[in-house]
C-alpha cells in the first residue's frame, strides 16, 4: 500500500492533468505490451502493435532498448517521465535528454539493484556517450509507431475521466474528489491509502499532488519512486475502445507519398510551423517542402498565414483527421513524426508474459 500524507496546504493544492501525458502512456504502453493484462482493454491495441513490430524492425530495436529501463514490474528509472510536459512529447523528450550524468548513473543502479540489466545499459551515464540521445530517438520512434496513431481514442477516455472528477470537485469539494479515488484508493483523512505492490509511505509537506489519468495505466495506480520529486499518482481510466477507422502509417504514406505525408505530420506536431523548421524537421529541402506544402493547403489539408516576415503553418481539422489526431486543443501539441527515408519490412519481437503491473 502507498500512502500518502496531506497538510491542510496540500488539500488546498491537488491539480488535475487536464489532458494524457505522452510519456506516462508511453511508459504504461511498454508495461501492457510486455504483459497479458486487459485482454479486453488492450487485445486489438497489442495486436496492432504485434503486427507493426513483425514488419518494422526500427520499432522492434527501440522496443527492445525501452524494455532494457521499463521493466513489466518493479521499479522504473524516475527521469522518464519527467514533471510538467503537458501534453508536449518534445519538451518531455527535451527533459530526458538533458538530464544530469549523476540522476541517470544513480537511478540506474537502483534499477540493477532490482533486476538484471545488460551491462551496456550503463552507458547511458557515461560522460561523452550518446546514450541519451539513443534512448530518446527510440522513445520517438516507439510514440510515433504504437502509441501516437491511438492518440485519438487516448484523449477521448482520459477526456471523460477529467470532466467527471471535475464535476464532482464542484459539487463536493476536495473530500468528494478524494473518496471518488475508489476502489484505487480510500481516503482515510488526512492520508490517501492506495491499493500499490509495496509498502511505502509519501509526505506530501506542503507540495500538493498531480493526479495524472492514463490510458495504458491498468489495475492499479503508480507514483515516482523518489519522494523529493514534485509529487504524482498516475491512475487508470475507464477505457474508451479504439475505434480503428483513422487511416495508419502505411495507409497514409500510399495515400500521399512518404515525403508529404511526413510533411503533413511534422505541420500537425505543434500548433504553428514555419517553411524552414519544417523542412529541417523533415530532411528535405526548403524549396520542396514549400512545393508540398502548397499541394497539401490545395487539398484542405494545411493552412498558411503570414506573421511578420515567416508564412506559418498549422493542419486544417481535415488534415488532423487524416492523421487520426483529431482536433487538439490549444495546449495539445504532440504529434505523429514520420520519417522521410525508407523503412524496411522485416523483422519481429518476442514478448514476454506477465501478469503483475509495473510500478515505479
Amino acid at each position: 500500500m502507498l500512502r500518502i500524507h496531506f497538510t491542510p496546504h496540500d488539500l488546498q493544492n491537488i491539480r488535475i492533468a487536464r489532458q494524457p501525458d505522452p510519456l506516462w502512456e508511453l511508459i504504461c504502453s511498454v508495461c501492457r505490451l510486455q504483459t497479458r493484462q486487459g485482454p479486453l482493454d488492450f487485445g486489438q491495441w497489442r495486436g496492432s502493435a504485434y503486427e507493426r513490430l513483425r514488419r518494422d524492425p526500427v520499432v522492434n530495436r527501440s522496443l527492445q532498448l525501452l524494455q532494457l529501463l521499463i521493466p513489466a514490474t518493479g521499479y522504473i528509472p524516475d527521469f522518464l517521465t519527467p514533471p510538467d510536459t503537458g501534453t508536449d512529447l518534445y519538451a518531455g523528450l527535451d527533459q530526458v535528454r538533458g538530464t544530469p550524468r549523476g540522476r541517470v548513473v544513480r537511478e540506474l543502479t537502483l534499477l540493477a539493484e532490482s533486476r538484471s540489466v545488460p551491462k551496456g545499459t550503463a552507458a547511458l551515464g557515461r560522460p561523452g556517450a550518446d546514450g541519451l540521445a539513443s534512448l530518446t530517438g527510440a522513445l520517438t520512434t516507439y510514440h510515433r509507431a504504437l502509441v501516437q496513431p491511438f492518440w485519438t481514442g487516448i484523449r477521448t477516455a482520459v477526456d471523460n475521466d477529467v470532466g467527471r472528477r471535475a464535476r464532482t470537485l464542484l459539487e463536493g469539494g476536495t473530500q468528494a474528489l478524494l473518496d471518488g479515488l475508489r476502489p484505487l484508493a480510500r481516503w482515510n483523512s488526512p492520508v490517501l491509502e492506495v491499493d500499490y505492490p509495496v509498502d511505502r509511505d509519501l509526505h506530501l509537506e506542503g507540495r500538493g499532488l498531480q493526479l495524472v489519468p492514463s490510458y495504458f495505466c491498468w489495475g492499479r495506480p503508480t507514483a515516482l519512486a523518489d519522494p523529493h520529486l514534485d509529487p504524482v499518482l498516475v491512475y487508470p481510466v475507464a477505457k474508451v475502445p479504439f475505434d480503428g477507422a483513422g487511416v495508419t502509417e502505411s495507409g497514409l504514406v500510399r495515400l500521399l507519398g512518404r515525403t508529404r505525408a511526413a510533411v503533413l505530420a511534422e505541420v500537425a506536431n505543434r500548433n504553428t510551423r514555419t517553411t524552414s523548421e519544417v523542412a529541417q524537421a523533415v530532411g528535405v529541402t526548403l524549396p520542396s517542402v514549400s512545393y508540398q506544402i502548397g499541394v497539401l493547403r490545395d487539398g484542405g489539408l494545411v493552412a498558411s498565414r503570414r506573421d511578420g516576415k515567416y508564412v506559418l503553418h498549422s493542419a486544417t481539422p481535415l488534415g488532423l483527421r487524416l492523421l487520426g489526431v483529431g482536433r487538439p486543443s490549444p495546449a495539445d501539441s504532440p504529434g505523429v513524426r514520420l520519417a522521410a527515408g525508407r523503412q524496411d519490412a522485416s523483422g519481429a519481437a518476442a514478448v514476454p508474459g506477465s501478469l503483475l503491473p509495473c510500478s515505479k
